[in-house]
């Protein structure tokens, strides 16, 4: 989502780290971290076997962590910067969450050390590179105990980490039955369209050069695939995603090969600003799937948590009852 975040392809921002004073606020594997009202606990993650508060109370997020702990109903004291297109796609009481933390960084490529130290946080959640990890570990851990997930942790298995670690499990086991739920709904509702359909997820992004648009393979489309068990097309094993690669606008054409095509629309079913300019070329409007209605716009809020997909799934539910075959 920007930034297209993935939980296995997350596009993540090194950290850098500014170096200034740091203040122990305990360590990790701190038999009475501050926060915990009966000692801690032992949660399995990328940095090993962690020592956690049983009950954390100050939980700091550092990169991807940040909106599927907010997702879960955690309430962090510091965070690092999310770009205003994403906090935008979330649901507003959500968006107040986030902005009462206090932001460690004007933008998610730096932490201020110090002012984390200050937050006095009794956990630190962390997802960004390993190696940028590693540089800043025994800094980290010097603060509180930190728990640390790798880029290549898939969505469910960082909802499952970042609930244990921030004891929000409770949240996230309501989240799993509503996901399965909606799924379950949606594959059971249009399985004849799913079985012999062919789909194409389109794409563009606010910095694609102009007259460029892409295919979109990663993102919510791996949850229609993956999850919903939809035809799309995807890169070949080892290869970048094709949502990588800028498409002139001379090829929107090639799209008729597919049955139905969808493509990016805000929360209430306008185009978003970036892919405007795609459905304003007469090479657009002119595809047999646009004038027969199976172009269909589908939100998609982000596929980094559970909350987010199950809206996704609310969106995909309305834009496939808009197809010919099924009205």
């Amino acid at each position: 989502m920007t930034s297209l975040r993935r939980r296995g392809t997350v596009l993540a921002a090194a950290l850098s780290i500014t170096a200034l004073v740091l203040t122990a606020c305990g360590g990790a594997g701190t038999e009475e971290p501050a926060g915990a009202d009966a000692g801690t606990r032992t949660v399995q993650a990328g940095n090993g076997a962690i020592k956690v508060p049983v009950a954390p109370q100050r939980v700091a997020t550092i990169g991807n962590t940040t909106l599927p702990f907010i997702d879960l109903g955690g309430k962090p004291v510091g965070v690092t910067a999310e770009s205003d297109s994403d906090i935008a796609l979330l649901p507003a009481d959500k968006q107040a969450t986030y902005k009462s933390a206090t932001i460690l960084a004007p933008s998610a490529d730096q932490v201020d050390m110090e002012k984390l130290a200050g937050l006095k946080p009794d956990l630190i959640l962390v997802q960004i590179p390993e190696s940028e990890f590693e540089s800043i570990k025994a800094r980290l851990t010097t603060i509180a105990p930190t728990v640390f997930f790798g880029l290549d942790a898939e969505w469910k298995a960082l909802a499952d980490g970042v609930a244990e670690a921030g004891n929000v499990t409770g949240a996230l086991s309501a989240q799993k039955a509503e996901f399965e739920k909606r799924r379950a709904a949606v594959q059971e509702k249009y399985r004849g369209i799913i079985a012999g359909t062919s789909f194409v997820d389109v794409i563009r992004y606010s910095s694609s050069d102009p007259g460029t648009f892409a295919i979109a393979d990663i993102g919510c489309s791996e949850i229609a695939r993956d999850e919903v068990g939809m035809k799309l097309p995807k890169a070949a094993a080892g290869a970048d995603p094709l949502a990588w690669t800028a498409l002139p606008f001379e090829q929107i054409r090639e799209l008729s090969k597919y049955d139905v095509i969808t493509y990016p629309v805000d929360a209430a079913g306008r185009p978003t600003e970036p892919f405007v300019p795609v459905i304003e070329t007469n090479t657009w409007k002119a595809l047999p799937e646009v004038s027969s209605g199976h172009a269909i716009g589908v939100f998609c809020p982000g596929n980094n948590s559970y909350g987010s997909v199950i809206r996704y799934l609310d969106s995909l539910d309305r834009a496939l009852a808009t197809l010919p075959a099924t009205r």
